[in-house]
Order: structure tokens, then C-alpha cells, then sequence
């Protein structure tokens, strides 16, 4: 078991001082980072690309990193460990093997890493990538404080296993489970479990539970804890469903390495370009509400609301490389806008437009389109059912759950070319909870076609009395 330690002197630190471990969220991916020091010393873990987040936690705390570790390599959004690390001159860590083009640490399984009186020692967990490393966080008298699962163990699942290749799939499948059980054999039960993926990733395999867990209760709801290896493998495998098409991308930009983020406000465009651009068809995101957007908005815009889902479905249908325009109502608006898309790579900001959507439009006409409800496609659907397409943009593993009678199923990741299925005229819109279903009106808006946005959460529709399938 080889332990190594950064370069340079540590700091001292408190023997009385407790290990701490702070949890740095990124609601709009659905994953977690973190920071364990001991009061002097720290150590970062899948730090996302915006590191300012953790330099400032740090210089207010008085920490000196020492690492900056990753459980893998991440499929789901580009990794700020690298420059974190030269910011702070930290040793930066990924699990040996990975092929990468920049310098740092591997570490292979028992490996321990020291940093002040803090010792993570290196689980080799493959399953949700071949190299995947989970780190057991320990005092120096070997006290356990935790243990950082990355893709593997989550709260309630696990990390999926489909990210690597088709080929891949079943082998990584079967490799979770022991993973996931080694840990669950290795640990007391009392170890806290800090997972990267599982508060609304799609990394992970199937829904998660809880935002706090152990080893203890995981093996008591854990499928890879409670089920039959074959049993997990083919259950894993039947639920794995579509994922977002920018994570095609993000694999290969970590092993490059990603440069210094850019978080400066895009350049400001007049609102006769923009209303260029727009009629063009390029790429004019308009962050504000769905509901404003429904309202009023420029012709050929598209509606993504800057909320916990914007950077997941803008990520997902924006073909890669294509430079965006955002309109805001504020600046913050646009540079919190900015701040999410630079999470996934997405750097080609063509400007930018804030204000009252009037002033913008300079006296051309706004488009708009209806809002409604479940209750009130139900009623249109008994007083003029011929004048009517509804259009289900749920995923595929929803549908399969139940629908509405007689909907055209498009899942919204494939309606931009599908939208020749549609049939013409009036066109109400659904999803789960109306964000899809706003996304979904704004293209079809954006092609001349008629939407009504449906803003209900599916749990309506049986109430408002709709036939489901």
C-alpha cells in the first residue's frame, strides 16, 4: 500500500480539530462535489468546471488544498479538477489506467493518499467506467469519516453502466455489483456514502432516495445490496434509458483537459441583430419564464427556462459546436446562464440581450400561445376533438407508464426531427411537469405550427377526468 503526499510543507493542523465534509451542489445536473479538510488542509472532490465556487469556500475558510481527486472520468460534465489543481498548485488524482493528456497523480486500488491528518485510501469500484476509484476518507488513527462512491454506490442505486460502450454495457454491469458490495463488506456500517451522481443525474441507473445515506441503510434498499447478481444485472440493463446527447462529448474533453473557464457576460446585441438572428433560425434561447415566453417572445426563438432543468434539455438538443444567443430580463440572468452552459462545454456564446421583450422586438409582432391545463385539454378535447393533436414529449420510460388516450408520442430530445409526425393544426403539449411540454411549444412555435402549452404536472390528467392508456 503505497501513501503519498503532496509537494511542499503542510500546514499544521488541530489534532483536536474534526474531519469535515462539505457538500458543493449542482442542482441543475443532479450532482454533488466535495470539500473534506481537517481544518487546515483539504481536499476536493469532482470539482465541476466553475471552481470559483471552491477557491472562495476556501480563502474564506483559510484551507491550502492539498489534492483534487476524481472518482472518474465524467461523463455527465466538464471536470474543473485540472485547473482547480494549477490554481492551487494541489497534486490532481484520477484512478491509473486512463489514458489522459495532462500531467497528474494516478492512483491504483490501496493506494493512500495523505493530506494533513486527513488519508483517502483508493477503492478500485469499475462499473459505471472501467477505471472508476472510490476513496475511503480516514482520520491518521484510521477512523473512518466516510467514503466518496462517485458513479458507483449511490443512495438507493447505482451509477449506469451504458455511458462507456454497447459492448461494455453487461460487463460493467456485473462489475457494479461487486463494486458496490465490496464496499458495503470493506466499511462499518456507520460510514457516511457521498456520491457524485444521483440528485437528478441521468448517471445514475434508476431513481435515488434520500440525500443522506450510509453503508448500513444502503444495504438494506441498495438493488445491488438486496438483489441476486443476474437478477440487478438484467434489471439495470432493462432500465437504462435514453441520456443526453451532449455527454457524448464530455468524456473526450476531460481526458484533454479542459482550459480556464469563462464566466465574463457575452457581448451585448442590439435588438435589431437579434431579431436577425432569430428570423435566421439560429439559435436565440430565451431564459425567461415558459409562461412569459408563451406570452411574448421574438419569431423563431426558442423558450428553455433558466431553472434546475435548463442546462440538462438545452445540453440535450443543441447540436454540438452551435453558437447560442441568450435573452434574459437582467444581466444576472444571461451570466447565470452562461455560468450553467460553460458546465458542459457549451463556451460559443454569440452575444446576448436583456430587457423588457417589448423594447427588444423594436414594434415588430410578438408571437405568443396559449397556456392551459389538464382540465382544460380535457375540455377541449369533448367540445372539438377533431381540431386536436395532443403530443406526449415525456421519455420513452414514462410512456410506458401510461399516457393520454390518443396522444402522439414524440420525446422532446427527438422532436426537432420528427416534427413532420405531428399533424397540422392545434397541437396541446405534455410532459411531466410542463417544462419538456414549454421546450417542445417553443419549437413548434418556431416553425410556424400552433401549440398549446399544457404547464400541469402529469398527475392531473387522471383527474381532470382524461382517458389514459
Amino acid at each position: 500500500m503505497a501513501e503519498t503526499t503532496p509537494s511542499g510543507a503542510a500546514a499544521p493542523t488541530d489534532p483536536a480539530a474534526p474531519l469535515q465534509v462539505e457538500a458543493v451542489e449542482t442542482p441543475s445536473l443532479g450532482d454533488r462535489s466535495y470539500l473534506a479538510h481537517d481544518g487546515r488542509t483539504a481536499v476536493v472532490v469532482d470539482p465541476q468546471r466553475d471552481v470559483d465556487r471552491f477557491t472562495a469556500r476556501l480563502d474564506a475558510a483559510g484551507l491550502r488544498v492539498s489534492h483534487v481527486v476524481e472518482t472518474h472520468v465524467h461523463n455527465d460534465y466538464v471536470s474543473g479538477g485540472l485547473e482547480l489543481a494549477r490554481r492551487t498548485g494541489a497534486t490532481y488524482v484520477l484512478g491509473a489506467g486512463d489514458v489522459l493528456e495532462f500531467d497528474h497523480q494516478p492512483v491504483a486500488d490501496g493506494d493512500v493518499l495523505v493530506a494533513g491528518r486527513m488519508r483517502l485510501r483508493a477503492v478500485h469500484t469499475p462499473g459505471h467506467t472501467h477505471r472508476h476509484t472510490s476513496y475511503v476518507l480516514q482520520d491518521d488513527t484510521g477512523g473512518v469519516h466516510g467514503v466518496f462512491t462517485g458513479g458507483s454506490m449511490l443512495h438507493g442505486a447505482t451509477g449506469r453502466t451504458d455511458l462507456v460502450s454497447p459492448q461494455d454495457t453487461r460487463k460493467l454491469t456485473h462489475a457494479q455489483y461487486h463494486s458496490v458490495r465490496r464496499l458495503a463488506a470493506e466499511l462499518p456500517a456507520e460510514t457516511p456514502v457521498y456520491p457524485t451522481h444521483g440528485f437528478g443525474s441521468f448517471c445514475s441507473a434508476t431513481p435515488t432516495s434520500g440525500e443522506a445515506s450510509t453503508i448500513g441503510a444502503q444495504t438494506r434498499v441498495n438493488p445491488a445490496l438486496v438483489l441476486p447478481e443476474e437478477e440487478f444485472v438484467e434489471t439495470l440493463i432493462a432500465g437504462l434509458g435514453d441520456h443526453p446527447a451532449y455527454y457524448a462529448h464530455m468524456g473526450p474533453l476531460n481526458r484533454r483537459g479542459a482550459g480556464p473557464v469563462d464566466l465574463s457576460p457575452p457581448e451585448v446585441v442590439d435588438p435589431a441583430e437579434l431579431r436577425r438572428r432569430a428570423a435566421a433560425g439560429e439559435w436565440v434561447v430565451d431564459l425567461r419564464t415558459r409562461t412569459a415566453f408563451a406570452a411574448a417572445h421574438l419569431a423563431g426563438s426558442l423558450g428553455f427556462e433558466l431553472s434546475r432543468n435548463f442546462l440538462t434539455y438545452l445540453g440535450w438538443l443543441l447540436p454540438w459546436g452551435t453558437p447560442i444567443t441568450l435573452v434574459g430580463e437582467t444581466p444576472e440572468q444571461v451570466t447565470l446562464a452562461r455560468r450553467e452552459l460553460a458546465r458542459i462545454g457549451v463556451d460559443r456564446l454569440a452575444g446576448a440581450a436583456f430587457g423588457e421583450i417589448s423594447r427588444l422586438a423594436g414594434g415588430e409582432a410578438l408571437r405568443s400561445y396559449p397556456v392551459s391545463d389538464f382540465r382544460g385539454l380535457a375540455h377541449a378535447l369533448a367540445t372539438r376533438p377533431s381540431r386536436i393533436t395532443v403530443l406526449d414529449a415525456r421519455r420513452a420510460d414514462e410512456r410506458a407508464a401510461g399516457g393520454v388516450a390518443g396522444s402522439v408520442h414524440i420525446p422532446l430530445h427527438e422532436l426537432a426531427d420528427r416534427l413532420d409526425e405531428v399533424p397540422g393544426g392545434e397541437v396541446w403539449v405534455y410532459c411531466g411537469s410542463g417544462y419538456r411540454a414549454s421546450i417542445a411549444a417553443s419549437l413548434l412555435d418556431a416553425r410556424g405550427r400552433t401549440p398549446v402549452l399544457i404547464d400541469d404536472p402529469y398527475t392531473n390528467a387522471a383527474s381532470a377526468g382524461l382517458v389514459q392508456i
